[in-house]
Formats: C-alpha cells, structure tokens, sequence
C-alpha cells in the first residue's frame, strides 16, 4: 500500500527514499521557528557582507542539524561525531547570536533540541540547562533581556527535554522490536526440540524394534525360514503401526490453534503498525474441529486486515452467547480501515464459510461503521456447548 511506503515505524530507519523524505519533512518542519533570524537578513539589516556571512551560517547551521538529528535520533552511530557535531552548533549559533543580533538566538533552541534528540538523559539533563544558560547570558547584552528569556529560555528547556524523552521511547520500542524478535526465535527452537522429542518418542521404540526382528530374521533364514517370515510380519505390522503415528503426529503440527493463531496475529498487526487489541485466553472446552474452524478464520481476517483494509486498529473478541439454538462461540474481528470494496465475496471468505458449514457455524461480515461505511467486521460462530452442564 501506498501509506506503507511513506510511513516509517517508530524506531524504524527509513528504508526507501519516500520513507526518507518523509522524516526528513517531519524534522525539517521544525524550522519554522527561524523565521526570526531569516527576516532578520531580509531587512537589510546589515551589510551586504554580514547579510552574505549570516545566510552562508544559516545554511550551514541547519544542514548540520537536519543531518544530526535524521541520523542519531534512536542511536549514536558514532558518539564523538555526535558530540563534534554539537559543539559545532554551538560554536554557530555564539558567533552569529554575537554577530548580528539578538534575533539569532533561536539557534540555541536548535542546539538544546538536538542534546536532547542525540545524547543519553545523563549527559542532555546537564547539557541543556548549559546551553539555556549560554543563551541567557548572550541575551542580557542586549537590550529588553525579560522578552528574550520569556520568548526563548522555555522553549530551549521544554524542547530539549521533551526530545530526551521521545529519544527515550524510540529507543525502548527498538528494544521491545529486537526482544520480540527474539521471543519469536527462542519460540521456533523450542518447537523444534519439542518436535525432536515427539519423533525420538514415536520413532525410537519402532526402529529398535524393528532393527532387533531384522537381525532375528537374517540370523533364522539359513534354518528356520518359517520362524523368519514370522520376524517380517512382525517388522511389517510395527512398520505400518509406526507410519499411523508418525502421520497423526504431523497432522497434530499442522493443525491450527486458536492460542496460536491469537499470538500469530498480534505478531502480524504489531509489524503492519495496526493497534491491536487481542485477547490472550481461549475458552476451555471448545470442540477440536470448531476450534480450528475459528483459527483459519481468525488468520484469514488479520491477512485481510494487514494487505487490504488500511486500518489503523484491529480487535478480536471471543464472546460466548447463549442462542435459541444453543450456545455458540463468537469471533469477532473488526478494523477501521476502507470498509469491503465489492458485494462478492472472495475466495478466502467463501473457503470460510464452507468450513464453517462442516461444523454448523456462520459467517456474517458488516463495515464496522454503518453510517459511513467504514471499516469491515467479520463474525464467526460456531457451537460451542462447554458450561452447560454446570449451567443446569
């Protein structure tokens, strides 16, 4: 989708030029504020050289700070370029705040917002007080100090430290990103260990068996061929036991779970950037073909959800309701995207709604907003009888 390629995740790097483009105006909007020292060179304020000088150190003061802040704001890639860089902003903004005016001052907002944006809290909480106070001091040369401190003094305080905390959550995203990467990965192993013991159960008795019958039977052959062809019936009857188990066994894996497919989909939306909203438990008691029923379809609306609607959130609810039918199980999976496109389903929702029909459930899909139209919710039902001997 097109959003997709301008948008770039918090804590994300841009990986395409539109992606760049895109924090590089969202940064760049920001200059706003140097409208003071840019109407100061439009005046004529000073001489045709100093007017030369100031727009040769604006531009150099700005390309400074863009490239700064677009590329340490989540990490220092390297500290001392970091810490170079922001002495040269601050070396800047004295020498033209001295030069030609107290309108200059504005520079030193952009040199407390890029401590903030690129530095740890440990060094920005003393850094920035230091760089208001240099400002400060700058600004008592001048005639009416009280406007500049009021105009300025706030704005370099809130604005360096309210970038120290925004540097903070797009680095604990980062780490929340990486230790969810990991989770994922320490998952797979574990599958594939509990895998290794499932085959090692299943397999290990058969294949010793067996390999203790053939070796039975090859001794036998020469003398006893009757008692040999006993041996390979017995290998034939463990070899077929042993295939029934393996097959059930693989089929068990590649069944869907409704717990597995819940996690499957907060992983999916969390990367599409969709505010997910998902339960974390399943009904007890739920019947194994409805169960995984509900997980095909939980899977084909969070694929519709992430490649299609263009949401920006995504809930899922499991609702038991008693009917004149009987109780049933609800899945409810709604977004606030675009709403459906068409009145035909596709194919996904007509596999669906067969599988629904072996277990005698429904399918019913509405735009989440009616008046609109916007947004698309896709229910599921199926039967679901766990409770009501308790209830009776």
């Amino acid at each position: 989708m097109n959003d997709d390629e301008t948008s770039v995740g918090l804590g994300r790097p841009p990986t395409t030029a539109r992606q760049a483009g895109a924090k590089l105006l969202w940064i760049g909007i920001w200059l706003a504020f140097m409208s003071a020292p840019v109407k100061d060179l439009a005046d004529g304020n000073h001489t045709p050289w100093a007017t030369a000088l100031g727009v040769l150190g604006l531009l150099v003061f700005v390309g400074a700070y863009l490239v700064l802040v677009f590329r340490h704001t989540s990490k220092a890639l390297d500290p001392f370029r970091v810490r170079a860089s922001i002495a040269f902003l601050g070396a800047v903004a004295v020498l033209m705040s001295l030069t030609l005016g107290r309108p200059w001052l504005v520079l030193f907002v952009y040199v407390s917002v890029s401590v903030g944006a690129t530095l740890p809290l440990r060094t920005a909480r003393w850094l920035i007080p230091a760089v208001t106070a240099v400002l400060v001091a700058i600004g008592l040369t001048y005639e009416s100090p009280r406007e500049t401190i009021t105009a300025l003094v706030f704005p370099a305080l809130l604005g360096g430290f309210a970038m120290t905390g925004i540097r903070q959550m797009i680095r604990t995203t980062i780490e929340l990103r990486q230790a969810r990467a990991t989770v994922a990965q320490l998952a797979a192993n574990e599958e594939r260990l509990r895998l290794a013991r499932d085959l090692h159960d299943l397999l290990g008795h058969s294949l010793s068996l067996i390999t203790l019958k053939s070796e039975l039977a090859g001794r036998m052959l020469p003398d006893r061929p009757e008692l040999a062809a006993a041996q390979v019936a017995d290998i034939e009857q463990v070899s077929r036991q042993a295939l029934v188990d393996v097959r059930s066994a693989v089929t068990g894996y590649r069944r869907p779970t409704l717990p597995g497919e819940l996690a499957g989909a907060r992983t999916a939306l969390a990367a599409a950037g969709v505010d997910a909203d998902i339960p974390a438990d399943v009904p007890e008691g739920l019947p194994e073909e409805a169960e995984e029923v509900l997980a095909w379809g939980l899977r084909e609306a969070v694929t519709n959800v992430v490649r299609h609607s263009g949401a920006r959130r995504c809930t899922v609810t499991l609702t038991p309701r008693q009917t004149l039918d009987g109780r049933v199980l609800e899945l409810t999976v709604a977004d606030d995207g675009r709403g459906g496109t068409g009145t035909t389903p596709g194919n996904g929702l007509t596999g669906l709604t067969e599988r629904l029909a072996s277990v005698d459930g429904t399918l019913t899909t509405r735009a989440t907003q009616p008046r609109s139209g916007k947004g698309f919710t896709m229910v599921l039902s199926v039967p679901f009888e766990s409770g009501l001997g308790s209830a009776e």
